[in-house]
């Protein structure tokens, strides 16, 4: 068997650890003005940037930021005429930072640049500070964007996105709460698995996986359990980064795909939607990929050569003792929404490719039925 070639994008500098968010104003000292993007919570860490220069805050970023989203941080960005960019949230803010970054003094626009290597430069320097771990936004070169009106989202890819500086630093993530740090650090390893039983894997992106994967099963109870646990939450920002360098080259597969419409349709918190979904295509997926897919039971501790019946249940009781509610009835979602998710779902082509095995819309409206 061949080995598909890969290209690999990386933060040109990335500090991980306790504290570090404060070396971003020593490495920015000669910006003269700054523009950061933040949530209304995370904007609250806006002075340990130790930024220098003149700092304008934008911090309207919601859950799942759309069009109208992005349009307000660009007139933001124009009227300020930053020098550097800094995201700093979870992956909604730092996907909205890395359009700003490229498009702000641009003349292409969001229809111009989605898709895959369209973006035509970026003259603005890039600083991603996440405050989460489940994305692994502030890893790669891809941003995404809800159309309110097509009830998708568009994607955008390219390397002009990537991070000239990164920061992992736990203590951001202290006060994240247990329900969802529990629901992003599953993001982050569904982003590792979905990667690793990819039609598309990679040796050198499982390798990334693992690492992922593996971290996800030793920290994230403990996490959750005690969210100052310095150890843990450094682990799972680790695996949110890891399963971020995974999306680029290879990306994600049907569990992102059924994933999708819970946030556009039912406005569900990615990292949830994605926490909810994972069981099923997991245990769906285990037919073609059983020695890929053992590896991770084993690695969450789910248990040894299990069945699908048997890992389903072990992975969603996994979730739901991390206090994850699994159920997408108590979510909002009614029955007669199923079928129009299953379709959304099922056109998404772009990550149901990937998926190691062929769904049709019925078994996708099976996984939505399943954990409804």
């Amino acid at each position: 068997m061949t080995i598909a070639q890969i290209t690999l994008h990386q933060p040109r500098r990335l500090i991980v650890g306790a504290g570090t968010v404060g070396e971003v104003g020593a490495w920015a000292a000669e910006a003269g003005s700054a523009l950061v993007i933040a949530t209304p919570i995370t904007a609250g860490f806006a002075d340990r940037l130790r930024l220098s220069g003149r700092v304008t805050v934008f911090d309207a970023i919601p859950g799942e930021p759309d069009i109208a989203t992005l349009d307000a941080a660009l007139e933001a960005a124009r009227r300020c005429k930053p020098d550097l960019i800094v995201g700093l949230g979870g992956g909604s803010v730092l996907d909205v930072a890395k359009l700003v970054a490229a498009l702000w003094d641009s003349d292409q626009t969001l229809v111009d640049v989605a898709g895959p290597n369209r973006v035509a430069g970026r003259n603005t320097r890039l600083v991603q500070v996440a405050t989460t771990a489940g994305t692994g936004s502030e890893a790669g070169i891809r941003s995404l964007i809800t159309d309110p009106g097509k009830g998708n989202k568009i994607a955008v890819e390219s390397p002009y996105m990537i991070a000239d500086f990164a920061v992992l630093d736990p203590e951001l993530t202290y006060s994240v709460p247990p329900a969802v740090t529990a629901a992003t650090g599953v993001d982050a390893m569904a982003h590792c698995v979905e990667a690793f039983t990819n039609r598309r894997a990679h040796p050198m992106i499982d390798g990334f996986a693992r690492m992922g994967f593996h971290l996800v099963g030793k920290y994230l109870a403990r996490a959750v359990k005690d969210g100052t646990d310095t150890e843990a939450r450094e682990g799972l920002m680790l695996a949110s980064y890891y399963g971020g360098i995974c999306l680029g080259p290879v990306n994600t597969a049907a569990g992102h795909a059924i994933a999708y419409p819970l946030g556009t349709r039912l406005r569900l918190p990615h990292g949830l939607a994605n926490a909810i979904i994972f069981p099923h295509v997991l245990a769906f997926n285990r037919s073609v990929a059983a020695e890929k897919t053992d590896e991770v039971a084993q690695a969450l501790g789910l248990g040894e050569a299990l069945s699908a019946p048997e890992l389903l249940s072990a992975a969603r009781g996994f979730c739901s003792d991390l206090g994850i509610e699994m159920s997408l009835s108590a979510h909002g979602a009614t029955s007669n929404d199923l079928p129009l998710y299953a379709s959304e779902a099922h056109a998404n082509r772009r990550l149901m490719d990937n998926n190691p095995v062929d769904m049709s819309v019925d078994e996708v409206l099976e996984v939505y039925r399943a954990a409804f």
